[in-house]
């Protein structure tokens, strides 16, 4: 249970740690040609699309799953 406690907490971590850092990168620094040598780790539209996608996917499943 503390290995998988570990494993979720890590990867939030993680993802919080990218976003904060992404978004240091991008606030002050977002125009010019400083902006092209400072680029953001995640493209955070294509990462919501897919998170999109996939929750509304999911809801598709359990409504499926659910009426059964």
């Amino acid at each position: 249970m503390q290995t998988f406690f570990g494993m979720i907490l890590g990867a939030l971590l993680l993802g919080c740690g990218v976003y904060v850092y992404d978004s240091m990168q991008t606030s002050s620094v977002a125009n010019g040609e400083v902006a092209t040598a400072n680029r953001t780790i995640v493209n955070w539209d294509v990462a919501k699309a897919d998170w999109d996608a996939l929750r509304d996917r999911a809801h598709k499943d359990w409504v499926r799953i659910s009426s059964k």
